[in-house]
């Protein structure tokens, strides 16, 4: 008996089956989702589509765009990949769809492409199409029927079902049965849609004639003619349909199938069995010889194999024997959570990057079916991230917010994925997003603006403050550098007084600072990072200089040096008369210029006194006829520095009523000379010329009398002639015979009188 099935392909099919390999069908489904179709049985290497072309990549950017397969299934991996040249898609392994599918009318095989720069996650579903590359065959090789002689004509015997691995037109169309006189096959149709064969007999049979007429196809045939047993078991109904929890325990009873035998005695006890059948079928599941009850000897799993089919054979004691089928349905429980695979995580992500950043792409597949496997995911924990959908289970986990690193530098969120069942079932998995740097914060100084305090005299070199910025930003970006920016006298003025060292940011003075040239200055001092571009701050720092005690008080009045200065005091002054006015100042500033006068040296210490603070010296009480007329006073000035420096003050003090009337009492030549230094220098070379002029004009005047008269010599001539003679002539007094020289009018002196030893 032979089994035929319908042929399709002519003698040129084989050729035009591998021309279809070339002339794959792609077609996009939905957005973000392509579709291709190819043969089975196609060998590595073999092109599947041009992917790249058909997501709108261009060669030059499949380098930079990283084009690769990911899917959450290793098994998928390994059927396709991608040319990083070129990115066409291509047969990685031998595709079997029997192998991959079974007996599933469509088989497909979904998997997902990414893309990167930016991230993105495409969908691609690869329709396996079947080639007739099986024939059918029996469940068994030997098929054994012993027919009495006496059976009648139109008795059935069931052949059983025949197995094709192909689906579709490449399935099982029918049976045939060779020539035979005795015999004929009668194809027939289940509820479920297969085809199975009975075998009719068509005339009496007669033992003795024939016992085992030959027979050929693929089944072999072998018929013994018996007596008597004329009834084969009959079972309730050709098939049956039975549903079974996935949890069901080992032992439990799958169903209980019965058949009759109208015959009697041995010829009508049954015995149960059953057919040929995968062996997996056989170790799942075990038939009670006598009672035809079927159990369950392992474990079912939904998720491996959805439905059995269990061929169940009747034979009495005479040898004849029935068919059934039994399909059993394995019900889904809800017994897998969801299964998360990150395909892929871009991180660190900038903090400048865009809302809606795709920063990681998720698979999510729950075997189980129904609302059991029907998934939803949630992201938990405080980030600026949500979870969005795409088709094909997947999930795009995008930015929600910006991002901040300075805020946080990393998110840690879980992903929760959730089934329907009751109860539902859940898994999650911990994300981390690391966030690069952007040069997006500039360095802050601590204090706008720095005062710094540096006494004079310092050392060049000396530290004089040290600014401080920081930059909120990580690596190159937050690295600062210190620069001077300017100053009160410009930058290029102010250079010369400090530096700022680049890195540590502290300020160091150029050279040793004066107080009293230079009190207070300033200087910009900015701040800039190592980011491309660069962000800078400025900070200003005013430097304030100190004064140290390094100048004495210096005396104004009397002046130091000179030739000492006289006080005439009358003899009638009474207590707290002021003499003189010591007049001093200190070029330091604050308590090193604050001045105090202290009486060191008199004459007469009880006659006078000076202020501590004013410097005016006064008489401490009335002056008597007792006191010297010359008294010698001696000052000192200190300022109030640490240490105290100090000058000291000389006055003479003349008691006189007038000063004609002290000049007598400055009879030596020093206090003469002492006298005229202390009027004026001046007065000294303006009596010198006049001196000078007074004699050119007596040289003159005898001169000219001598060639006008030739009279005897002018030494003899009468002094009153000669006094007339220069008194008319001459703008100048001179001195006299009895030893008085007279100032010139000129000098506002005229009519004091100087006592000399000689003219």
């Amino acid at each position: 008996m032979a089994v035929r099935r319908r042929q399709r392909l002519g003698p040129g099919g084989g050729r035009a089956l591998l021309g279809a390999v070339l002339l794959c069908v792609w077609w996009r489904a939905a957005a973000e989702r392509l579709r291709y179709a190819i043969p089975e049985e196609l060998g590595r290497g073999s092109l599947v589509g041009p992917l790249a072309r058909d997501l709108g990549l261009s060669a030059d950017e499949l380098p930079a765009r990283k084009l690769q397969v990911a899917s959450a299934g290793k098994k998928q991996l390994n059927y396709f990949s991608v040319n990083e040249e070129n990115g066409n898609l291509y047969v990685n392994e031998r595709l079997d769809r029997e192998e991959m599918c079974g007996d599933s009318a469509t088989c497909s095989i979904s998997f997902e492409v990414l893309v990167h720069n930016p991230l993105n996650i495409f969908h691609v579903e690869v329709e396996i199409q079947d080639v007739n590359d099986n024939a059918p065959r029996f469940l068994k090789e030997n098929i054994h029927f012993e027919i009495i002689e006496s059976t009648p004509p139109g008795a059935r015997f069931s052949v059983g079902v025949a197995d094709d691995a192909d689906v579709g037109s490449n399935s099982l169309q029918g049976y045939e049965l060779g020539t035979n006189e005795h015999f004929a096959v009668e194809v027939k149709d289940s509820q479920d849609g297969s085809k199975f064969a009975e075998l009719v007999l068509r005339r009496a049979l007669d033992r003795e004639s024939e016992s085992n007429p030959p027979r050929t196809g693929t089944a072999q045939l072998w018929i013994n003619v018996t007596d008597a047993n004329d009834n084969p078991p009959v079972f309730a109904q050709d098939r049956f349909r039975v549903s079974l929890r996935e949890d069901a325990v080992p032992g439990s009873t799958v169903l209980n199938v019965s058949a009759s035998d109208a015959d009697a005695g041995t010829n009508a006890r049954i015995t149960y069995g059953f057919g040929k059948m995968p062996i997996k079928v056989l170790q799942k599941f075990m038939v009670n010889s006598e009672s035809g009850t079927i159990s369950l000897q392992e474990e079912l799993d939904f998720e491996t194999t959805r439905g059995y089919v269990l061929l169940v054979e009747a034979r009495d004691g005479g040898g004849l024997v029935a068919h059934c089928k039994v399909e059993v349905e394995v019900l889904d429980v809800n017994d897998n959570p969801p299964e998360i695979t990150v395909l892929s995580l871009s991180s660190p992500v900038p903090e400048d990057s865009p809302v809606g950043t795709v920063v990681a792409l998720l698979k999510v597949n729950d075997p189980d079916s129904g609302e059991n496997g029907q998934v939803s995911c949630e992201l938990s924990g405080e980030a600026p991230l949500s979870i969005v959908a795409s088709p094909g289970g997947s999930y795009k986990v995008v930015t929600a917010g910006a991002l901040d690193r300075e805020q946080a530098s990393e998110h840690r969120v879980s992903v929760v994925a959730r089934d329907r069942g009751r109860p539902a079932l859940w898994s999650s998995t911990e994300l981390v997003l690391e966030v690069s740097d952007v040069n997006d914060n500039a360095p802050v100084f601590e204090e706008a603006a720095y005062s710094a305090y540096v006494a004079e005299n310092n050392a060049a070199g000396a530290l004089v403050v040290r600014v401080q910025a920081r930059d909120a930003d990580a690596g190159a970006n937050g690295r600062v550098s210190y620069w001077l920016a300017g100053g009160s006298a410009g930058a290029a003025g102010a250079a010369p007084l400090v530096s700022v060292e680049a890195r540590s940011g502290a300020l160091y003075a150029q050279r040793s600072l004066d107080y009293e040239q230079c009190r207070e200055f300033w200087v910009a001092v900015r701040a800039q990072d190592g980011g491309a571009p660069a962000r800078s701050s400025t900070a200003t720092v005013r430097v304030f200089v100190l004064d140290r005690n390094d100048n004495a008080p210096r005396v104004l009045w009397p002046a130091a040096g000179a030739a000492a200065a006289f006080e005439v005091v009358p003899r009638s002054a009474e207590a707290g008369y002021l003499v003189a006015k010591v007049v001093a100042v200190d070029a330091d500033a604050g308590r090193n210029a604050w001045l105090s006068y202290e009486l060191v040296q008199a004459s007469e210490p009880a006659l006078f006194r000076v202020g501590l603070h004013s410097g005016e010296v006064r008489t401490a009480r009335a002056v008597s006829e007792r006191d010297a007329a010359k008294q010698r006073v001696v000052a000192v000035v200190k300022d109030h520095g640490q240490p105290a420096l100090s000058a000291t003050a000389t006055l003479h003090v003349v008691l006189a009523e007038s000063l004609q009337e002290a000049l007598p009492e400055l009879s030596d030549r020093d206090a003469v000379s002492e006298l005229m230094s202390d009027v004026n220098l001046i007065l000294v070379v303006s009596l010198s010329i006049v001196s000078l002029l007074f004699v050119s004009t007596v040289i003159f005047v005898f001169f000219f009398k001598f060639r006008q008269s030739r009279k005897p010599p002018i030494f003899i001539t009468s002094d009153k002639e000669l006094y007339s003679t220069l008194g008319s002539k001459a703008p100048y007094n001179y001195c006299s015979t009895e030893g008085t020289f007279l100032f010139p009018a000129a000098t506002g002196f005229s009519g004091a009188s100087v006592e000399s030893g000689k003219c």
